[in-house]
Order: C-alpha cells, then sequence, then structure tokens
C-alpha cells in the first residue's frame, strides 16, 4: 500500500505541475485507523496529502458530474466502472477526465471489526500477510483480511479499472464466480415472506436519502421522491410502504447502470440491506440481457437500444 500510495502522490504532483489537470480527486488518511477520506487537491505540494489503503471504499465518480474543470480522479475496479456509464450517459467528458487506476484487493467493512471488537475500543491497526492486527483499550487481536472485506468485495469480479491513463500497482485476481447465491436464496423463499423481509428492513429507513447521495448513478436534477406537484411518495419515512416504493422505484432507475459497488448500502446509517434489491437487479438484467454494467463504452445499455440477451433473442 505504502507503495501505491508513493507512485500515487508522484503521479498527482506531475499533473498538476505540468498542469495536464486542475483538480485531482482521491483519498487522505483520516483521523481513525482504518478510515479515510475524499481528498481534492489542487496545488502540487497538496500531493503529500493522497494516501491508499484497505479504507478507501468511496466510489469516488459521484464526485465528477458536470464539472468544468479538466481533472484526474484516482479509480478502483468499481469506481472505473461508474465512469464508464456515467461516460455513456454524457455525465462526465472522458476528454476532461485523466484516469489513474488501482487495482483493489477489497476494503475493509469497519461495522465487521466492530462487531469482533464487541464494542471495544480500536486505537491502532496493521495489515500484514492477510491478517488485520489490532490494539486498543483492553484489545489486542488479530483478524484473517478476508473475514472483514465488505460483501459487495467479496463477491467482485472487476476488482482491476476496466478503463484508465495509468495504472498503479499490478492487476489483482478476482474472488472467483459470483454465483448470485445470495438473490437465489431470497428468491426461494414464499412471496409473502420476502415481502415481509423488505418491510421489516425498511421500518428502519429514516428517508436521509444517504442511498441515492452516495450513488454515482443517481443524478436526476429533482428526484421523483422530492416531487410536490404530483407527489409520488409520502414525505413521512413512518409510512413503511412508501419506504419499499422509494427503494423499489431507486433500485428500478439503476436497471443496467449499478455497478455493485455497495456505496448505497454503506452509506445507510441505519444497516439496512439494500444491496438484496440491488443486486436482485444486477442478476436480472445479466440473465435477460447479457449486459453488465460499465464494461465497456461502446457496449449499448440495455434500456438505451435495442440488444441482444443471453438467449440470442433481440
Amino acid at each position: 500500500m505504502q507503495d501505491i500510495t508513493k507512485a500515487m502522490q508522484e503521479k498527482a504532483r506531475e499533473l498538476l505541475q505540468n498542469k495536464e489537470v486542475e483538480l485531482v480527486i482521491g483519498f487522505s488518511k483520516g483521523s481513525l485507523p482504518l478510515r479515510y477520506t475524499p481528498c481534492f487537491i489542487r496545488q502540487p505540494e497538496e500531493a503529500e496529502k493522497l494516501a491508499w489503503g484497505y479504507g478507501c471504499e468511496n466510489n469516488l465518480a459521484v464526485y465528477l458530474r458536470k464539472r468544468p474543470e479538466k481533472m484526474a480522479v484516482i479509480a478502483k475496479g468499481c469506481d472505473s466502472r461508474s465512469i464508464v456509464e456515467l461516460i455513456k450517459e454524457n455525465q462526465v467528458k472522458r476528454e476532461n477526465l485523466v484516469i489513474i487506476g488501482v487495482p483493489c484487493r477489497g476494503m475493509i467493512d469497519r461495522q465487521k471489526l466492530s462487531r469482533l471488537l464487541a464494542g471495544k475500543e480500536l486505537r491502532e491497526a496493521e495489515i500484514k500477510d492477510g491478517l488485520v492486527a489490532v490494539q486498543g483499550k483492553d484489545i489486542s487481536a488479530s483478524f484473517p483480511l478476508d473475514q472483514l472485506l465488505y460483501d459487495s468485495c467479496l463477491t467482485c469480479q472487476h476488482p482491476n479499472p476496466v478503463l484508465y491513463d495509468y495504472l498503479l500497482g499490478e492487476q489483482v485476481p478476482a474472488r472467483g464466480s459470483d454465483t448470485f447465491a445470495d438473490v437465489a436464496g431470497f428468491e426461494s423463499r414464499p412471496p409473502a415472506e420476502r415481502r415481509s423481509y423488505l418491510m421489516k428492513e425498511l421500518s428502519r429507513c429514516i428517508r436521509c436519502y444517504a442511498c441515492r447521495q452516495a450513488c454515482p448513478m443517481c443524478f436526476c436534477e429533482e428526484c421523483f421522491a422530492d416531487c410536490s406537484m404530483p407527489q409520488w411518495v409520502s414525505k413521512s419515512s413512518l409510512d413503511v410502504q412508501a419506504n419499499l416504493f422509494f427503494q423499489a422505484v431507486r433500485v428500478l432507475h439503476l436497471a443496467g447502470r449499478c455497478v455493485d459497488c455497495g456505496a448505497c448500502d454503506r452509506a445507510c446509517p441505519m444497516g439496512i440491506d439494500l444491496r438484496t434489491l440491488t443486486r436482485k437487479m444486477v442478476r436480472d438484467i445479466q440473465e435477460l440481457f447479457g449486459y453488465t454494467a460499465g464494461i465497456s463504452l461502446d457496449e449499448k445499455p440495455p434500456l438505451a437500444a435495442p440488444i441482444k440477451t443471453a438467449a440470442g433473442h433481440v
């Protein structure tokens, strides 16, 4: 990670010094262990702020839309796939963007770690040889790295950037094959049980719209949930049916566009299982149209133009 951080800083400094870009969007270290935060730098000397680690989970593509200046962005696999879709939807100009690709080995889910620590305070963390060694008040332990990765990372088939101008580090292999076993398990339940599960999950929704704001592909100037003339959905988060309606429509709007980065799931302050819905849509689009979002700039989105399905029909 230190080698990638150094290379990232050098490339950002070079791009800014040569005035190839006016802005570099990346990550800097947070004030707590395993935490990183989006970072925006405009001066070559600020390149030292950039860092890379197992806490760089944000999808930075969310910051790229409609920016007038030429910019560079640090992009892992899922970020780059979102960028591909944004370019195809004319939300980002490719000629105004320098993509610094970084192969991704997965990001640590701090909620998983917190549960293992049973509420004890984390003060230090070191990742080495596939283990996460943690230190804190009344705690000293090590956990396998794979045990702590986000679920979206454990099923990721595209850890390497699919589109980039510069690549930092060696490409990494995908984690086996994604069989969508979780989706199949959900679908195997009786309809009443599926509905009951979703209603229970969404009864915790406070309608903060953090899921919407974190998603690079949610960029409508006015969301249907905010409309008052007509009013499509109740404004009260106490209306669980309205919460379900909001999430269902949000996911349908992402059909053929969602790259399963997990940004919506991570952003939810209530810990609602949003990936059950988004992954079902991702799987359905693959089965119906043979399309995986964000893989190619040349492949037309299935809902934008006629396209052959996986079965060969038009």
